[in-house]
């Protein structure tokens, strides 16, 4: 038998078997790893994932075939990807303790995401061959406000992670005379996610302008070295603050996610 057809496991998921089919399909072949060891480390981070996802719509990133150099994601304008955003959970072939919530885009169309609230709902979605798990910043009691305000900053052509690891710094002067507490991450690629638990007294909107605003006060602070302009032709060799992440449908890549890269790095919760 090939090594890419051993069959089906079962692996316990907290206290709940779950099906892992194709197990030793390999989808990181650049550092060894398996769909199993894909699954079994989401297992291991179980208790940080579900601190990020539990009670939150997710938007799936699935990437079945695995991750290689030649593969790419489909996006709205090119469709014909070897892997996808899945919004909706899927009509047929799920089990019943999946759990799901309802949320409306912008369109006013509306989807019935994934809605963790337990690990084993994690495996079934990794065996799909979900890489990156994208949680809205709302609980499903309220997905109108949310609960979390998102820093973004995204080093732009020009900077990398230790360019946005010293905006971070003076963004936690910032969130401190302000009397806010920041958790900050990794994003798994070049940037630095700064996350604030709020109250979810505030709309989409109002949290984007709240994002702006923070943004536009780091801009002030490190003049040269922060933009907040939405055209990247104008932002230059800076870090931005993408504060459209704050926006009705946007979401970011959860803590302990895995990014679709070939060497599978983590988007990592960090101490200050």
């Amino acid at each position: 038998m090939s090594p890419s057809r051993v069959p089906a496991i079962e692996l316990d998921a907290g206290g709940r078997s779950v099906r892992v089919s194709n197990p030793d399909k390999m989808y990181f072949a650049e550092v060894g790893v398996t769909k199993r060891q894909l699954v079994e480390y989401y297992l291991s981070v179980g208790d940080g994932l579900l601190r990020a996802l539990r009670e939150r719509p997710v938007t799936l990133e699935r990437w079945p075939k695995g991750v290689s150099e030649d593969m790419k994601l489909a996006t709205r304008t090119d469709p014909h990807g070897d892997a996808f955003y899945q919004k909706r959970v899927p009509a047929k072939g799920v089990p019943d303790w999946i759990e799901t919530a309802r949320i409306a885009f912008p369109s006013g169309r509306t989807a019935d995401e994934l809605c963790p609230t337990e690990i084993a709902s994690v495996v079934w979605a990794a065996n799909l061959g979900t890489i990156t798990f994208h949680p809205w910043p709302v609980r499903r009691t309220d997905v109108d406000h949310p609960d979390e305000l998102r820093i973004d900053l995204d080093p732009q052509p020009g900077t990398d992670f230790h360019h946005a690891v010293a905006v971070a710094a003076v963004a936690r002067e910032l969130l401190g005379e302000l009397g806010w507490t920041g958790y900050p991450k990794t994003s798994g690629k070049s940037g630095v996610h700064i996350y604030v638990r709020i109250e979810p007294r505030w709309d989409f909107t109002e949290i984007r302008h709240a994002a702006i605003a923070f943004g536009r006060e780091l801009e002030r602070r490190m003049p040269g070295k922060v933009t907040t302009a939405w055209w990247k032709e104008e932002r230059g060799e800076k870090i931005f603050v993408d504060y459209n992440q704050n926006a009705r449908d946007r979401t970011i890549a959860s803590a302990y996610s895995i990014r679709p890269l070939a060497h599978a790095p983590v988007s990592a919760p960090v101490t200050w």
